[in-house]
């Protein structure tokens, strides 16, 4: 895997969980203590899908770069005897 493949990946995963947890916060069993620490997770979460969210825009606007040419010719010299 090439790294977007990876971002790509990583942003699908943060997603999910973040949709698993919405849906584990309505549950009417859990204790004010965890959640909490839920939403201290989800908020950490939504942080790390931002940035990789940047990330992604990022590499897509960044234009593909050419090497530079080991051939190049060299700038102008002046040579005084």
């Amino acid at each position: 895997m090439n790294q977007p493949e990876v971002l790509e990946s990583d942003i699908r995963a943060l997603q999910q969980w973040l949709r698993d947890a919405w849906q584990q916060l309505g549950d009417p069993s859990l204790t004010t203590f965890t959640r909490r620490e839920l939403r201290n997770q989800m908020k950490q979460c939504s942080a790390d899908l931002r940035a990789c969210l940047q990330m992604a825009a990022e590499q897509r606007s960044e234009p593909d770069r050419q090497p530079a040419s080991t051939h190049s010719r060299p700038g102008l010299r002046i040579l005084s005897w």
